[in-house]
């Protein structure tokens, strides 16, 4: 869940590896739920510093059922009970951070749209990022106001990932000892596994099961197509500026407004790096398409009415400053109401919460969007080479006193490329997560009555 914060770029030799070895199987599942993160998987590629988390490529699915398997077994050991019947995810992990996703049951057919035309922007090459202004590192906690929470909740709980199965949500906010505000969950433009390519709809009723919990939908969006590994140069982002996905952008964005209720929606996150086909660099995409793209859908919501969309941009950490400069990344404030950070602990070194993502937080809090509130949309910690459980008390204790304009905090509670992201990996680590999140700055779920045609502000 979390992008750990490192450039990553895999070799073409292993990548070229896994691909073969994931092919069959991908194919195989191609009218069964896309569960690309499902499982935990017991292969990553190695990572430097400059590289990002859980970008591994994809392992096989024996490998990742084992691990599945024996993690279940832990949490029986520990006193966790799963739910009735695991089931066994059968789709390889995708270098990806999105999560599971359900078939489309009704796909969009609207006829292809004349394309519309959006203000050029002018294609430079990056430059980069202005050095941020050093910022001293008082006590600001009285300066910290409260937070929403929550998680992108994987299928080791239950089988199923939040919220396809809404009993997902219920256990985590047992470990939790609190009700969530926010779930995070995903999908793509389309699934291309058969042909035709079948469009992902507004997940409307994914919404309203977080709705009805009292969350706030925090929906991570972007222009791509499964399978992750097959072509996806009908998803550059010269395609969306031209006008070629407009259709399909449209009836999503007329649902949305239809749908009546605020929500978060994350699109084409962690684009300061390389291993998302939507970054500049990557896919055949220039320099400047990101913000030229990201403008042309914003302004289609805004044309349809869709001004419960709460728009959050979202790159990687970036403590050694080796990633895409962000200054060229930011589509602007009008086309922005919230910031937002991804990283982990990899243990590659290992890292603190703080040291990870202080260096990117004040760049963006001081320099690029310093009138937008922040939120984390994934962060995590391994066990590996240290304690987690000391990992989650440091995050909560630095929080308030070094990272004030963080409103939100989202966990990745699921195995992703082999990493043990989740609480549940050891009791210390579900105890200390409960005892940070008791703090009554974190809101609960309370939300279900929220209604209306405007963005989000900062909890009250």
């Amino acid at each position: 869940m979390e992008s750990s914060l490192s450039s990553p770029r895999f070799a073409a030799l292993a990548l070229t590896a896994a691909l073969v070895a994931c092919a069959a199987p991908a194919a195989a599942q191609a009218s069964v739920s896309p569960a690309h993160h499902a499982a935990p998987v017991a292969c990553k590629a190695s990572k430097g510093a400059a590289r990002s988390p859980r970008r591994g490529r994809r392992c096989t699915v024996r490998r990742a059922s084992r691990t599945a398997t024996a993690f279940t077994q832990q949490l029986r050991t520990a006193g966790f009970r799963p739910s009735a019947k695991v089931v066994q995810q059968t789709r390889p992990s995708k270098p990806s951070s999105r999560p599971a996703k359900r078939p489309v049951t009704t796909p969009v057919t609207t006829p292809v749209a004349t394309p519309a035309t959006t203000p050029p922007v002018t294609t430079t090459q990056p430059v980069s990022d202005p050095a941020p202004v050093p910022v001293p590192d008082p006590d600001l906690s009285a300066t910290a106001g409260p937070v929403y929470w929550g998680a992108w909740i994987g299928s080791h709980l239950t089988g199923v990932e939040a919220p396809w199965d809404a009993n997902a949500i219920n256990q985590f906010e047992q470990h939790a000892g609190k009700g969530v505000s926010l779930v995070n969950f995903s999908n793509p433009f389309a699934n291309c596994f058969s042909t035709p390519c079948k469009p992902y709809n507004f997940p409307v009723g994914e919404f309203n099961t977080i709705h009805g919990h009292g969350a706030i939908p925090f929906f991570s969006w972007a222009n791509d197509a499964l399978p992750v590994s097959g072509d996806q140069s009908a998803y550059q982002l010269s395609d969306v500026i031209a006008g070629r996905h407009d259709s399909y952008i449209t009836a999503w964005a007329t649902a949305a407004k239809a749908w009546g209720h605020p929500f978060f929606l994350r699109f084409n996150w962690e684009q300061n790096g390389s291993w998302f086909p939507w970054s500049e660099g990557v896919n055949g995409n220039q320099p400047g398409e990101y913000v030229a793209a990201w403008r042309h859908v914003h302004d289609i919501f805004t044309r349809v009415g869709a001004t419960n969309t709460t728009w959050v941009w979202c790159p990687s950490v970036d403590p050694s400053h080796s990633m895409q400069p962000l200054q060229g990344l930011y589509p602007g404030d009008a086309y922005v109401d919230w910031t937002c950070l991804d990283g982990y602990n990899f243990n590659q070194p290992r890292t603190s919460f703080k040291d990870l993502f202080k260096p990117t937080y004040d760049a963006i809090t001081t320099t690029i969007a310093p009138s937008k509130p922040m939120l984390v949309g994934e962060t995590g910690s391994t066990e590996a080479g240290g304690s987690k459980a000391q990992w989650i008390t440091d995050m909560f204790a630095a929080l308030p006193h070094s990272f004030p304009k963080i409103h939100g905090l989202l966990y990745f509670d699921k195995f992703d490329d082999g990493m043990d992201w989740p609480i549940e990996t050891s009791a210390s680590a579900t105890a200390a997560f409960k005892a940070g999140i008791a703090d009554s700055r974190y809101k609960s779920s309370q939300y279900a009555g929220l209604n209306g045609l405007s963005a989000l502000p900062v909890p009250s």
